[in-house]
């Protein structure tokens, strides 16, 4: 007898509802895909006891004849595909034709369906897998689909479904989802006490937030206006055909201000072609936009939109749909970082007492969308501000756990170590309007965790855009306000205290410094003209071999940000110059530290991370120490200096510079007002 035997079809399809339904929010995805491939403006979605009674969706899409009624629930049987080569090109949302069968092998479902050409409609209804029975109806044009029941004949399936609060709430979320990618269209979510989500069509994508989060959600975020550019090939990735050469991508949607902190990446989605993506590239891409204007610890919330020719991206990689590949996965990274960081910049609040206070209460408090349980917690409504109606936490597909730099064409998740901030000698000479250590530039990148915390399996839009716990003031600095800062004298020889007309001002000297530097030898990079000091005894340092090769890789861009470091024997180098303002002290260590920040995968680093790296590394090291006490001058000097630079409210590791006490919050606390 043969060992190995082809499956019966009941259990293959069985197999595959494993992979597609994982619960009743997956069924709700495969159909609104359908309705949406087929044309629909309206959809309304019914569920009764969290999917797990009844789920129907009913859309005004084109229908079915009577014969591709019966074909839909043929494994592998699609409309959206006619041979191999469309692979290439996908533009539907649905394309397996695995939908309608595997829901089907482990439901009760009834499907009814007219083609507005056909005089009448068809109803049919499957039990198990098992086809019940088929007939004509009189029925409006467009599809309506029912599945009662779910997992009724997998009953060790059912048993992993989470209470009825929790799978309502992914619903809910999902439908969130494809009604902010589709804004043209009528989206509605009822269950039979409460109708969840009610959208009326709308021309922009900021009406639909609108409607969904409501006005002070809306407020939290800025506008990323539509970027568009020719793709390029970059230095890893195939040249571009003749062909090619028109393909161009968009990007645009929104993206929360700097001062919105979130504790987690729940807040964070993207759709590639309209398609909802959970893409480690793009995560990383915003990511790096917000590097040095947000600690490595807190998230923002982005809604994300991404156009690009169908041939460009794959998204025949997951049997969910929820993972893509992109063909030119460097530029794509590059450029919608560039176009995040874009918008930041002309948002530059800086952090008050109250802000700052709030970003550590809400990192403290409890998850807004925590693991998924069945008990209290996990079955607590969140409230929509848009309409007050509840939608219940949590969302499909779940996002997949993401290390920073495990993406293709990522930098690897760059860690930089801060130097120690301990007393040291006084090194620099102040002088009123003067240029500190001139020599030292390069846009520095925030620190990362040493692990990234596992990603929630059920963010929840709505509470993440939810406006944040902490008070805060009345109207959001901007770094304009900081040029006409007197101080007034240091705590602790580390804080400088300083007023101007806006209220009380606290900088921390060694971060704003570090800012200062930072933006100086970024410019002198640019320029070519970082300045370097020459050690009196050069230092011999014995590379270990990872870094040796890391060390060959970027000994060009070492001597170009004042770096000069000789090879003395297979294993060793020796640093004779570093750039100016590093201390002799400190050149083994700011060495050591850029070359054990590369990591291994790091292939397609850009030159201008590599710049930035380098550059914060460096101004980390030169900055001015806290407990260093400073004149009257030298403060001055540093206030005046921060003043000019593009992003005054963080220092490159994001941490915050200057906070803010406001005259307002002055006269709330002695009760004025």
């Amino acid at each position: 007898m043969s060992r190995i035997r082809i499956l019966p079809e009941a259990v293959a399809n069985r197999i595959a509802a494993g992979e597609v339904v994982e619960r009743p929010a997956s069924v709700v995805k495969e159909l609104l895909e359908n309705a949406l491939d087929a044309g629909a403006k309206a959809i309304r979605v019914e569920v009764e006891a969290g999917g797990k009674r009844m789920i129907r969706v009913i859309d005004d899409g084109h229908g079915m004849t009577h014969d591709d009624a019966l074909l839909a629930f043929e494994r592998h049987a699609t409309s959206k595909l006619r041979s191999a080569d469309d692979l290439m090109s996908i533009a539907t949302l649905g394309f397996r034709g695995e939908a309608m069968p595997t829901i089907a092998a482990v439901s009760r479902l009834l499907l009814e369906t007219r083609d507005a050409v056909e005089p009448e409609g068809t109803r049919v209804e499957f039990a198990g897998g098992k086809l019940v029975g088929v007939k004509s109806a009189g029925l409006p044009a467009g599809t309506t689909v029912s599945v009662a029941d779910l997992f009724y004949s997998v009953p060790a399936r059912r048993k992993f479904l989470k209470s009825e609060t929790t799978e309502l709430g992914h619903i809910a979320s999902l439908v969130t989802h494809y009604a902010l990618a589709n804004p043209a269209k009528q989206f509605i979510l009822s269950t039979p006490t409460q109708q969840i989500v009610d959208c009326a069509p709308v021309e922009r994508l900021s009406d639909r937030v609108y409607q969904l989060f409501g006005k002070q959600a809306l407020d939290e975020l800025v506008e990323i206006p539509t970027a568009s550019a020719a793709f390029r090939a970059a230095i890893t990735e195939p040249e571009l055909e003749p062909s090619e050469e028109s393909a161009r991508i968009s990007v645009y949607g929104f993206t929360s201000r700097p001062e919105i902190q979130r504790p987690n990446r729940n807040g964070i989605y993207v759709f590639v072609n309209r398609r909802l993506v959970r893409d480690r590239l793009i995560l990383h891409a915003i990511h790096e936009a917000y590097r040095n204007i947000l600690p490595g610890n807190v998230f923002p919330a982005t809604l994300l939109f991404l156009e690009m020719p169908y041939d460009e991206v794959d998204v025949n990689v997951h049997p969910a749909k929820i993972e893509v590949r992109f063909r030119r996965s460097q530029f794509v990274h590059d450029f919608t970082r560039d176009a995040i960081r874009q918008v930041l910049m002309g948002a530059r609040p800086i952090a008050s007492f109250a802000a700052a206070a709030g970003v550590g209460a809400t990192s403290l408090a409890t998850p807004m969308n925590g693991s998924e349980s069945d008990g209290a917690a996990g079955d607590t409504a969140q409230i929509t501000p848009g309409n007050g109606i509840e939608v219940p936490r949590a969302v499909i597909p779940a996002l997949q756990e993401i290390g920073l730099g495990s993406g293709v064409g990522s930098d690897g998740g760059f860690d930089l170590a801060g130097a120690p901030q301990r007393p040291v000698p006084q090194r620099f000479s102040f002088d009123s309007g003067s240029s500190f250590a001139a020599g030292l530039v390069a846009p520095v990148y925030p620190e990362q965790p040493e692990g990234m915390r596992r990603v929630s399996a059920e963010p929840n839009w709505a509470a993440n855009f939810a406006a944040a716990g902490s008070e805060t003031p009345a109207r959001l600095p901007h770094p304009d306000e900081i040029a006409d800062l007197k101080p007034l004298g240091q705590v602790s020889s580390s804080f400088i205290v300083a007023v101007n007309g806006e209220g009380l001002w606290i900088v921390d000297q060694h971060v704003a410094h570090e800012r200062v530097l930072f933006e100086q030898h970024l410019e002198a990079r640019r320029a070519g003209k970082v300045e370097s000091q020459r050690m009196l005894m050069p230092m011999i340092l014995e590379l270990a071999p990872r870094q040796l090769v890391i060390y060959e890789k970027i000994a060009e861009e070492l001597s170009a940000n004042g770096f000069e470091v000789e090879p003395m024997g297979p294993r060793s180098v020796a640093i004779q110059a570093v750039p100016a303002g590093v201390a002799n002290g400190d050149a083994e260590k700011l060495l050591t530290e850029i070359l054990d920040g590369i990591e291994r995968e790091n292939a397609a680093i850009s030159i201008e991370t590599l710049q930035a790296k380098i550059a914060a590394s460096t101004a980390c090291h030169a900055a001015i120490k806290v407990n260093m006490p400073l004149d009257q001058t030298k403060m001055e000097w540093l206030l005046g200096a921060l003043a000019k630079t593009d992003c005054p409210m963080s220092c490159p590791h994001g941490r915050p510079v200057v906070l803010r006490y406001s005259v307002k919050e002055i006269e709330r606390a002695f009760h004025r007002i």
